[in-house]
């Protein structure tokens, strides 16, 4: 079995090194009519005789050496259109459009040849490989239980230098899929033959690409999951809703919904979380798709305010953030080898009050901001911005911050990259608005709490351990204490891992502090329950 998992390794490690060196792989070049045909036409009348006059069939090795060029007059045109306050003739494509509209027309190389052949040296061989290292590393054939043997003794999953070279891989390419795509065109080029699954001839963007990763990621790691906790109900009915919400709602019906000409969304993408829901070019575009588009703006008002907190007040903010949110989802998969590596020390849980409710804060404002920004543009005279501003502040400016830190920088970056030093849930745990959101509701009007049992308990540590939102879960159950936290979502591992059965999840009459559905328990001095 060790033979079989090396094997698997050295073939992951393969088609890993595959996929990083593809944008190093190709070269670049535009004729005249290939430029004219990718810009737009307001962005050929600002730059682009310029472009086609100076670029034209120019040979570069690097997709961001051509951006690189075109950027450079891109920025020379608008700067001076703007010196003039000639606003009406500035151009304000984006640069991640535009270069990556350019580098994916100019692709030459290997990839563009055999984009099939690409695809399985990459997410082919990145599937086999960790298929062969993580089953037989299993031991499917063993007793029950769930083993975590050695994890604090692998530099993999102990803040170690694999640890740290994997975070800086994910670092480093969620900076540059969010914010610079072109340098990625060959990457983004290798699942074109899956985008053409949906569309015959289309071109895969970098979200699609995106998509796919979140679900290979997911899919594979959550075979591990069945394994892993094969014994435990809960954890296979979990991971099987996960993937279910994230492979149909999150992947596949945003890319089938626009073939019928209607408008991809994520349906259980709820505000805060969703923060571009009242951008002006979304109620826009929603109120353009006729009934369909109407449905999907009532239902986001709907979910957020009604669904939400009603559903947390049943069954606990777990009906989301661990069964159907793709953030969760990811968290609960291809986290979970690092869950034990969540911060339990008391200013953690300080500075994790300050900043998710911070970030809550922000969000509600920014909604309510731009939702007034929205409503005056698209409801005043025709043609018309609506209120851009109040109190001297631009909805834009607030908007794009917002997207910057919170939803670049927080949810992507930091939140994924950092797993194998701060753990799986530091989204989720530091800056998720809608995790904050319910867990106000959680914690102060929920029947959902962890009961325990104190008697039973012999301090091994294990829910501490796990507890992949930093809750100290010993203390509670040394005390016979019901475990009522805002930060609780409802994973179960802490249940899963406990020897003794001292822990439990349940939804009863709202949670007393002691306590369970039959009424108090009384302790006595050395902490058991008191026989009556």
């Amino acid at each position: 079995m060790k033979k079989v998992r090396f094997i698997g390794l050295a073939i992951f490690l393969i088609g890993l090194l595959i996929f990083t060196i593809l944008p190093f792989t190709g070269s670049y070049s535009l004729s005249e009519n290939e430029f004219q045909e990718v810009l737009k036409p307001e962005e050929f009348a600002l730059f682009g005789q310029e472009v086609t006059e100076n670029f034209s069939n120019k040979k570069y090795g690097f997709s961001w050496q051509l951006t690189s060029d075109v950027f450079t007059i891109y920025h020379e045109k608008n700067d001076a259109l703007r010196a003039v306050e000639a606003w009406d003739q500035v151009v304000y494509s984006t640069e991640s459009d535009l270069g990556l509209r350019l580098a994916r027309a100019a692709q030459k190389g290997p990839v563009s040849s055999d984009k099939g052949l690409f695809l399985f040296l990459t997410f082919g061989l990145g599937i086999i490989g960790s298929l062969m290292w993580i089953i037989p590393g299993l031991k499917i054939d063993g007793p029950p239980g769930i083993k975590n043997t050695g994890i604090y003794h692998n530099s993999a999953t102990n803040r170690g230098w694999i640890g740290i070279v994997t975070a800086v891989w994910l670092v480093g390419f969620y900076v540059v899929l969010y914010f610079k795509p072109w340098i990625i065109a060959e990457n983004i080029a290798v699942v074109d033959p899956l985008k053409g699954l949906f569309k015959e001839g289309a071109e895969a963007s970098q979200w699609f690409l995106y998509g796919i990763l979140y679900v290979v990621a997911m899919s594979v790691m959550g075979i591990r999951m069945y394994i892993k906790y094969r014994h435990n109900k809960y954890q296979i009915v979990r991971t099987t809703s996960v993937l279910f919400f994230q492979i149909i709602f999150a992947f596949l019906l945003v890319e089938i919904l626009p073939l019928f000409g209607l408008p991809g969304r994520d349906l259980k993408n709820a505000m805060p979380l969703d923060y571009t829901f009242l951008y002006k070019y979304n109620v826009q575009e929603l109120l353009d798709a006729g009934m369909f588009g109407t449905f999907l703006l009532i239902w986001g008002f709907v979910l957020a305010l009604i669904v939400v907190p009603t559903l947390v007040y049943f069954y606990g903010k777990r009906w989301y953030c661990s069964w159907v949110c793709g953030c969760g989802g990811l968290a609960e998969t291809l986290g979970d080898p690092y869950r034990q590596l969540s911060n339990k020390k008391l200013w953690a849980w300080k500075m994790e009050r300050w900043m998710v409710h911070g970030v809550l804060v922000f969000a509600f404002i920014l909604t309510i901001w731009v939702g007034w920004h929205s409503y005056t543009a698209i409801t005043g005279p025709e043609g018309g911005d609506g209120q851009s501003s109040i109190l001297g502040l631009s909805a834009y400016n607030i908007r794009d911050w917002y997207g910057f830190l919170i939803g670049s920088i927080f949810a992507g970056v930091i939140g994924t990259g950092f797993y194998p030093y701060f753990g799986n849930r530091t989204w989720c745990r530091f800056g998720c608005p809608l995790a904050a959101y319910m867990g106000i509701v959680q914690r102060f009007k929920s029947r959902f709490r962890i009961t325990t049992n104190g008697g039973q308990c012999i301090s091994c540590g294990n829910c501490s351990t796990y507890c992949e939102q930093g809750i100290d879960v010993r203390a509670y159950a040394q005390k016979g204490e019901n475990i009522v936290r805002a930060s609780c979502v409802g994973c179960g591992v802490c249940s899963a891992v406990c020897p003794r059965g001292v822990l439990k999840l349940e939804n009863g009459p709202e949670a007393k502090r002691f306590g369970n559905e039959d009424g108090p328990i009384v302790l006595g001095n050395d902490g058991f329950k008191l026989l009556k």
